[in-house]
């Protein structure tokens, strides 16, 4: 029972994701054309941080933003910036192209990216 009283916020957390994964796919796909492929994939990460941190506040835990959670939210994010950029180089290194090895880094990191947000916004301030 405990576990659907969650699934709607899941499911913010899911639409958050597609949005803020979209965002960073996007910039991604157009810089990495033109500059190195991890500095692309750090813009794109960087830009979409900064959008999801916002939705996930409001929009998935009806949260207001505050310094705590920011810095929470940036410490998760950088473990999984750091998760990202050693699955993108790892799947690069395996062969998979420029423009797909992103999508399998985000099969991985997403998951491990929610219960880490979660922690950060369902803790007590």
């Amino acid at each position: 029972m405990k576990h659907l009283k969650r699934f709607p916020e899941f499911i913010r957390f899911v639409m958050v994701g597609v949005l803020a994964t979209a965002l960073h796919y996007g910039i991604y796909f157009l810089l990495q054309r033109f500059i190195n492929v991890n500095i692309a994939y750090t813009l794109g990460y960087a830009l979409s941080f900064i959008a999801n941190f916002y939705l996930t506040a409001y929009f998935t835990f009806g949260k207001k933003p505050s310094w705590s959670k920011a810095f929470g939210f940036g410490g998760a994010h950088l473990f999984n910036y750091l998760l990202h950029i050693g699955l993108l180089n790892t799947f690069l290194w395996l062969g998979l192209s420029k423009t797909l090895a992103p999508i399998p880094v985000f099969a991985i990191a997403i998951p491990v990216n929610f219960l880490l947000v979660r922690f950060v916004f369902k803790r007590k301030d």
